[in-house]
């Protein structure tokens, strides 16, 4: 686990940026986002344009094993409340963690993007933002030139429903019936890597 974490966690000189054991370390719960004004938040993210989150209906429901349930996030786009067992379910969904200030994470997202356009409706892709500054996570989307739906996730709940190692960027996949396919704690490279990962494990063709 030290060679992963030291292989996959960023590593730089910016003062801001918060350690590992700051993130993880303290076993603690941070906060799920950092105060901002609501005037420049609005600006960014009319700025980032960002996809509307996965909504759920009115028939829609959380399935009974979903590793989600009782979660409910804010989306980044808009503000709105999220509950991602029920927003999920029924659909094959890559759920991607990242942090502003993870390096990996810069390189990896536009092939998210890229994965998302080519999965179309099959397979939903939603960004997962694990730090609680959100204001930080738009900028940072509006510089990657990325729009994919995402959730502020800055106390860590899904890392820990799903089981996921405390380094980034992680992956999870998640089956129609709310359980975790697999968890990838790694950087993907390139587009096709994305979807050789969802078809082998969720089945899906991409």
């Amino acid at each position: 686990m030290v060679a992963l974490v030291v292989a996959i966690w960023p590593r730089g000189d910016d003062a801001e940026v918060p350690s590992y054991q700051d993130r993880f370390g303290s076993g603690g719960r941070t906060p799920t986002a950092v105060s901002a004004d609501p005037d420049a938040l609005a600006a960014l993210r009319t700025q980032a344009g960002l996809e509307s989150c996965p909504a759920s209906t009115a028939t829609s429901e959380p399935a009974p094993g979903s590793v989600l349930s009782g979660i409910t996030l804010e989306c980044v786009a808009d503000g709105s409340q999220v509950d991602l067992a029920a927003a999920l379910g029924g659909k094959p969904a890559l759920l991607n963690l990242w942090a502003y200030w993870c390096g990996p994470c810069a390189e990896e997202l536009p092939y998210m993007q890229q994965f998302s356009d080519r999965a179309g409706d099959a397979v939903t892709v939603l960004t997962v933002h694990t730090d609680p500054n959100e204001s930080s996570a738009l900028s940072r989307l509006v510089d990657y030139s990325v729009t994919l739906p995402g959730v502020q996730d800055g106390d860590g709940r899904v890392r820990v429903a799903v089981g996921a190692p405390p380094v980034l960027p992680v992956s999870v996949l998640i089956r129609p019936d709310g359980t975790v396919a697999k968890v990838l704690p790694q950087p993907f490279r390139s587009v096709d890597e994305i979807a050789d990962a969802v078809e082998q494990n969720l089945g899906v063709a991409a």
